[in-house]
């Protein structure tokens, strides 16, 4: 079955804009607590089921925490809210607290005027395509309050930041410290602002945090992951060791060396997989994306280390990764998985990997980066309109024919719709930069022209 309102990552939309409304997300709630209470068989007569709810720091989010808690409880849920947290905190406290679900309101690093609903199931996970569609059919039902002696209660969880900090210090060796590091932190304005800082400061090392002043509008402002910019500013200016900048509700990471260079998702996978490679800890392969540059592949490859590529999305590279009975995977955007450490991506936990494999070889950012030179890789994303169904659209087809006739096999050239935003995603990779981009823009082109007709 095809879904109406779940996409990739949850429902996800402009604020304001069906489904993103706040009637919307109360009967999302109630539909969520009505599925929940008919599947929760272990719960002890009399009691129901428990969900946590946390959010990022864009504005909307205070408006549809308060839509959610009205639903849930008139469908007879308990709920604790922890206030603006990262989604993968979320993830943790929902399995720490025994709970049956866990929900993030996030539009993850879109702009402050998007925003989106996220769920995780008892297990820290993203929810089951069934349960999903259990609760998209719930939405079509009526909504009808439970008894009154059934509604759920509500209360806020006082200390899930600081039980947040002390899991993440955990995933790290207690061995090793980042005593003698300079390390700029770069928090996008978002829900990491109040947790990233003290988690590396507390294991020593020299924190100088920029993206920490969240007011509601400026989540993912020029600052954060998909912003590097200011961070590789603020590295050499501080003449800092390096950087690490995470998303608005940070799940995703990059890095920057000494010098401000950009490390991305796979860059920081190879790293994390390598080091653990050398010590025999990796736990099997290593999961990938369509999206994964090929040098990352070749260069996985050499060293015997297996390689498989999912779809775009975590889930899918969960999902790759359980089926395997494999540790460790991401994506290039920055979404990286240990599932030794974490049931979920999760931006702080991926940095410290990183930071491990540095203190344990002893060797720098910049050193590890020159082991996997990235092959040119140029990413379009085209606006539609309407969609374009690119496995039948001849243009298309006969357009990335070309494309791969012209790479001579030393590249890849991927066409995909966006799971989360109404967008083409055309990508070409290979060694010779200036093909790349011709290639990637003229397919673009195509795709712009299909569009409009």
């Amino acid at each position: 079955m095809s879904r109406k309102y779940f996409g990739t990552d949850g429902v996800r939309g402009k604020v304001g804009t069906f489904p993103i409304t706040p009637d919307f997300v109360m009967r999302l709630g109630y539909a969520a607590g009505r599925v929940l209470t008919r599947m929760d068989h272990h719960l002890v007569p009399g009691t129901k089921p428990l969900v946590i709810i946390g959010k990022d720091t864009r504005i909307s989010g205070y408006m549809f925490e308060t839509a959610l808690v009205s639903g849930l409880c008139a469908g007879g849920v308990n709920v604790r809210i922890t206030g603006p947290l990262p989604t993968p905190a979320i993830a943790h406290v929902t399995r720490a607290q025994r709970a049956q679900a866990g929900i993030v309101i996030s539009a993850s690093h879109n702009p402050f005027d998007d925003n989106g609903i996220k769920f995780f199931s008892a297990q820290g996970t993203k929810l089951p395509d069934e349960v999903e569609l259990a609760i998209e059919a719930e939405l079509d039902q009526p909504m009808e309050l439970v008894p009154t002696e059934q509604i759920g209660r509500v209360k806020r969880i006082d200390d899930a930041a600081g039980r947040y900090i002390e899991f993440c210090k955990s995933t790290f060796p207690n061995a090793l410290d980042l005593r003698g590091l300079k390390i700029v932190l770069d928090c996008a304005n978002g829900a990491t602002y109040h947790v990233a800082p003290p988690v590396f400061h507390e294991l020593g090392a020299e924190v100088i945090s920029i993206g920490t002043q969240p007011n509601g509008l400026n989540i993912n402002l020029n600052v954060g992951s998909t912003h590097p910019e200011s961070l590789q500013q603020a590295v050499v200016e501080h003449q800092a060791d390096l950087g690490i900048a995470f998303d608005g509700d940070g799940d995703r990471v990059v890095m920057a060396d000494n010098q401000g260079q950009l490390l991305d998702g796979d860059q920081l996978l190879y790293i994390i997989a390598s080091h653990r490679h050398q010590r025999g800890r990796l736990g099997g392969g290593v999961v990938g994306t369509l999206m994964t540059n090929l040098a990352l592949e070749h260069a996985l490859g050499k060293e015997g280390i297996p390689f498989q590529r999912a779809k775009v999305g975590d889930r899918y590279v969960l999902e790759l990764l359980n089926a395997n009975e494999w540790q460790l995977g991401g994506e290039n955007s920055g979404h990286i998985l240990c599932l030794d450490k974490h049931s979920s991506g999760d931006g702080i936990i991926a940095a410290l990997q990183v930071l491990h494999a540095l203190r344990s070889s002893g060797l720098s950012l910049a050193d590890w980066a020159k082991r996997l030179p990235l092959y040119p890789q140029v990413l379009i994303n085209v606006k539609v309109a309407q969609r374009i169904d690119l496995d039948s659209n001849t243009a298309l087809q006969a357009a990335v024919t070309s494309a791969e006739g012209a790479l001579k096999g030393t590249g890849r050239v991927l066409l995909r719709a966006s799971g989360t935003e109404p967008k083409i995603r055309v990508m070409v990779e290979g060694q010779d930069r200036p093909l790349v981009q011709r290639l990637a823009e003229e397919i673009a082109a195509v795709v712009q022209q299909e569009a409009a007709s």
